[in-house]
């Protein structure tokens, strides 16, 4: 491995779309990448330059990572193939488009292929959303891993780069729910020669480039957010040792003793120190108004700074150093001040680059400008694709999530700042779907992306922004650097819904309802227009205490949210209903905890239909509480208090019973743990209880308190919602039928979350 020091911009060297064309531009673009060598044939190709292997059905549309890509690499002159879903059992399904000229491009798919084909309770699914047929079993566990090795079996001489979400979360040691132990980084398993991690598109267009320009694969060690092993740091770099809880190396530049920090909010200290001079002089009143020259630590050059972090096989012996490398991770999030991250595994080193800058909005509009079909590739002759059909009348207008929800992996991969597509952009794919999508009756699904309510949201001031190190702008409060008008997107959904041959614009993606308080003109926009019947958020949960290891705000936004929702739904003269989503057996949820959860259901007559035990996914901050016991949210050591965890089947079984305290089937098992925990006032026919003293034949309701009804009439002018109203849950699982309410694991934009 070659040890050139990477050189690492703080700006992009070029732009997506000023790099020259490949010599292949000129056999244009193809109505659908071609999957066959007779579609290569028709195309007039001898071959391939780049060739895509993915775990999903091949879907022309820009929420499906192979197209995007694929269309990408089109753009910049490349022929490009798609091997989607292959047998994988040799390596023949992987030689069907030929030898490519450049590299293989491998990626699980929009899901990651554990969490894709198992539930919460680690049982087999029997359906795949991204799968033709919505049918089970066409791809292998881990299949980033299991096709770059059989990309390597084909042709050993030809680079394998691996990306997607589930290569993304995979790059350092992390530990695995499924076989329940830490694993090394994908890299040394699956024989890639470098990994993409995030949305690649910068990092896929440069590496292809250099590629072809004749560099080897092994060379490119500069650019960001790539992964990559090597032997040993390079000359030129001081390394940071964070190896150690004990000893943890200094990750937090010292904060300046003479700025009055209960004055500052976190991202203010860290642009103040990042600012700082190397000498400062300054007058105090308390040492006598004497002259103090302050000498702080030498600042280092990021882009010559490494952090080492515990060894894998030192994470996978001991848990809370475990927790310690995925805090230090976390904290090295922000493009603008991340510096590379280094993990030994044996004698090699797994090197993380910084993560990559985001896209521009002009960069946004290219990548999801090109010629796509927006259907799927004609070869599946009509069958049904669940997760297509569920975004085929969706637009992605933004990308990223600075809520930094401790179980939720968006951070991770897409990154905290938010990327935004231009107004005319997005008017431009509605006009398309109106064009060309089959099926179109003139409603859009979802203007929205990993949140409904982020477009053009971003922190006041660009310096603050990039050297802030806090893990979201809106916990454990919206953060007073962080703007929050959101008229740019009101203005969007008004000139949306103008359009010619549209009749309703929906949102179906997770509101941020902290966020929508702020702007009450965006939230009588949203109510009085843009909600069919439903409209989904996520408390995620009642008691602060489970709500502080999730990062998420308490339930009295909720409240503030729900008061507006209505007073607005009552002017609009509508009837429509909140959803809210919540999670069971969540890092510090306790017994009391879900039952208290359960009579705040029970108090607002809401009746779960589906719901879902937390899902560990890796390199998750959740996931490290679950694992360690810890709480990565603050420093690491051995003597601090743990976090309660839930990893017994039979008590992530009870936690997931109280949020259905209704359904005959739980009855027993919630009359036995309220028994046990001194609550039998909660079990009875009064309407404070929670469940009947005997078993019921149907789904039990309490008696609802006197004049409950004519009560929620007067505040909303309009009947109570019918008993056994819908709830359901989002956890970031595969799309399912929910009725009238779309699982936000629906859409291929979304599907990036875990």
């Amino acid at each position: 491995m070659a040890n050139a020091a990477p050189q690492l911009p703080n700006t992009p060297k070029t732009r997506l779309y000023d790099y020259p064309k490949y010599w292949a531009e000129c056999f244009g673009t193809a109505e659908f990448l071609p999957t066959t060598r007779a579609e290569m044939d028709a195309l007039g190709w001898d071959s391939c330059d780049v060739v895509i292997v993915t775990g999903d059905a091949y879907v022309d549309h820009p929420s499906f990572g192979m197209a995007i890509i694929g269309r990408l690499l089109e753009a910049q002159g490349y022929r490009v193939g798609i091997i989607d879903q292959p047998d994988w059992h040799s390596k023949d399904a992987f030689m069907a488009l030929g030898k490519p000229n450049l590299f293989f491009g491998v990626a699980a798919g929009n899901m990651d292929s554990m969490i894709n084909r198992y539930t919460a309770d680690r049982k087999p699914r029997s359906d795949d959303a991204y799968t033709p047929g919505n049918v089970s079993g066409k791809r292998p566990d881990r299949c980033s891993l299991v096709y770059s090795q059989r990309c390597k079996e084909a042709w050993p001489e030809v680079p394998v780069v691996m990306g997607g979400i589930e290569a993304s979360l995979r790059r350092i040691a992390h530990y695995d729910y499924w076989q329940e132990k830490v694993r090394r980084s994908i890299l040394m398993d699956a024989t890639a020669d470098i990994l993409l991690y995030g949305n690649a598109e910068r990092a896929i267009v440069e590496v292809a480039h250099r590629i072809s320009r004749g560099e080897d694969v092994s060379s490119i060690t500069d650019v960001r957010g790539t992964a990559f092993i090597r032997k040993d740091t390079p000359d030129g770099y001081y390394e940071i040792d964070s190896t150690r809880i004990d000893r943890p190396g200094k990750v937090d530049r010292i904060v300046n003793p003479y700025v009055n920090t209960a004055e500052l909010s976190e991202c203010e200290l860290e642009q103040r120190n990042a600012a700082f001079p190397t000498e400062v002089e300054h007058k105090s009143s308390k040492v006598s108004g004497k002259i103090i020259r302050f000498m702080p630590h030498p600042k280092h050059d990021r882009d010559r700074t490494v952090i080492r972090l515990p060894s894998f096989e030192k994470v996978r012996n001991d848990s809370v150093l475990y927790a310690h490398a995925n805090r230090v991770l976390h904290l090295e999030t922000n493009p603008g001040n991340a510096r590379a991250l280094v993990q030994k595994h044996g004698d090699k080193d797994i090197w993380l680059n910084p993560p990559p800058l985001p896209l521009s909005t002009e960069e946004m509009d290219y990548a999801f400008g090109h010629s796509y079909a927006r259907v799927p590739h004609p070869k599946y002759e009509g069958q049904r694709i669940p997760a297509y059909e569920m975004i085929r009348f969706s637009v992605n207008i933004m990308r990223g999530c600075f809520g930094g929800c401790t179980f939720c992996s968006i951070t991770e991969h897409e990154g905290r700042i938010i990327q935004n597509r231009s107004e005319e952009s997005i008017l431009n794919e509605v006009r398309e779907i109106r064009d060309k999508v089959p099926g179109f009756t003139g409603v859009i699904s979802d203007l929205g992306g990993p949140t409904a309510n982020m477009y053009r949201l971003a922190c006041k001031s660009p310096e603050i922004e990039a050297n802030c190190r806090k893990p979201s702008c809106v916990y454990p409060g919206v953060c007073d650097n962080l703007e929050t008008d959101h008229s740019s997107l009101t203005q969007l959904y008004r000139k949306a819904r103008d359009l010619e041959g549209v009749k309703k614009i929906l949102i179906a993606s997770g509101l941020r309802y902290d966020l929508a308080v702020k702007d009450q003109e965006y939230v009588k926009e949203l109510v009085t227009h843009h909600v069919g019947g439903y409209l989904k958020i996520a408390p995620e949960h009642t008691e602060d205490g489970v709500l502080s290891k999730m990062m998420k705000p308490g339930i009295g936004a909720y409240d503030e949210f729900k008061a507006l929702f209505e007073k607005f739904t009552k002017e609009a003269g509508k009837e429509q209903y909140l959803i809210p989503y919540f999670i069971a057996a969540h890092p510090g949820t306790t017994d009391e905890d879900m039952m208290n959860l359960a009579l705040w259901l029970k108090k607002y007559d809401f009746r779960a239909d589906q719901v879902q035990a937390f899902y560990p996914s890796p390199m998750a901050t959740a996931t490290a509480m679950y694992h360690s016991g810890k709480n990565p949210l603050r420093k690491v050591t051995y003597k601090t208090d743990g976090v309660e965890t839930v990893k017994d089947p039979a008590q992530r079984k009870l936690h997931k019973a109280f949020l259905r305290y209704h359904d005959p089937a739980n009855w027993k098992l919630l009359h036995e743990a309220l028994v046990r925990m001194g609550r039998r006032d909660l079990i009875g026919d009064s309407p404070k209880c929670l469940i009947p003293a005997t078993q019921p034949e149907k789904d039990y309701q309490a008696p609802r308190r006197k004049n409950s009804g004519q009560a929620h009439k007067k505040r909303t002018g309009k009947s109570a919602p019918k008993k056994g109203a819908i709830l359901t849950q989002y956890t970031g699982l595969p799309p399912r039928s929910h009725g009238t309410k779309k699982n936000k694991r629906s859409s291929g934009k979304t599907s990036k979350r875990r």
